[in-house]
Order: structure tokens, then C-alpha cells, then sequence
């Protein structure tokens, strides 16, 4: 079973613990370093930081073991919102954790008004272009080349 749950900065210890996995598994995944998080960088005051200065932070569990991250932030006018650090441990991987994950950030974003979603892929993942695709994501011409390979949006559903 799949329970999604958003986060607190009182989560901080849970959330450090998948984000660290995630960079150590899937380091190409992220702009993010593991080494930039690790030493003095790992410390309760910046990871409290990090889950109050993002918009959204969600955790899903499988079977009652902590699984997949994802975060969300909505733009100061609050017209556009971004889909980020979204991570699925390889156990849970091809399960649903990542359509769960995804569709708290659709749904969140969708209920405060963001007429868009976007979102950046690094690297040639097919698995996670196919995700996104699955939820209505369309990819668009890179609005700044980087690291990132895909950027994808998705248009708010109105009623």
C-alpha cells in the first residue's frame, strides 16, 4: 500500500534520509551534490530550512517504508509551479510510488491556481520522461540550457 503524506520541518530527519539516498543512488538525477549535503552541510538547521523554503514536500511509503520524495514550489504570483527532487528508491521502482508522487504535486498546484506545472529532466531517463508523459506532461523547447536535458509542462485542468 501506498500512503502519500506531505511534510513539516519536523519531518526534517526522515526527509535528510531518503534526499541523501537519492543523491547517493541517482547522482546524476540532481543539481544537488551528495558532498554539498554531507559534512558540515548535514545539519538539522539546513534541513529544516530546506523542507520551510520549498513550497511542498512530500514523502510516500510503501508498505510502511519510506520510498519516493518529491517537492513542489509555486511561483511568487503563483500563476506557474515546479515539480522537483523527485527521487523512488530502486525497491519501489515500477509500483506506483511515482504516480502517487506525482499526482500530490498535480493536484496541489492545480488547487492553488497555478495554471502550469513544469519540471526538469536530467539526463536521458526514459523511465521518468514516460511518467511524466503519463500525466499529461508535454515537453517544450529548454527555456535555459544546463545540466538538464528535458523540460516538460503541464497545463492546469479547469473545471
Amino acid at each position: 500500500m501506498i500512503v502519500v503524506r506531505e511534510l513539516s520541518v519536523d519531518n526534517w530527519a526522515e526527509w535528510r534520509d531518503l534526499r541523501l539516498a537519492a543523491l547517493r543512488e541517482n547522482p546524476e538525477a540532481f543539481s544537488s551534490k551528495l558532498a554539498d549535503w554531507q559534512g558540515e552541510g548535514d545539519a538539522e538547521p539546513r534541513w529544516r530550512a530546506r523542507l520551510r523554503d520549498v513550497s511542498l514536500n512530500v514523502l510516500a511509503d510503501l508498505d510502511g517504508v519510506p520510498a519516493g520524495m518529491v517537492s513542489g514550489h509555486l511561483s511568487e504570483r503563483g500563476d506557474t509551479a515546479e515539480l522537483m527532487s523527485m527521487w523512488v528508491a530502486p525497491s519501489a521502482r515500477g509500483r506506483g510510488v511515482g504516480d502517487a508522487l506525482v499526482r500530490a504535486v498535480v493536484r496541489w498546484s492545480e488547487g492553488r491556481g497555478a495554471g502550469e506545472l513544469a519540471l526538469r529532466v536530467a539526463g536521458s531517463n526514459e523511465y521518468a520522461l514516460a511518467l511524466y508523459q503519463r500525466h499529461g506532461f508535454v515537453e517544450r523547447p529548454l527555456s535555459e540550457p544546463g545540466e538538464c536535458e528535458h523540460e516538460l509542462v503541464r497545463e492546469a485542468h479547469r473545471a
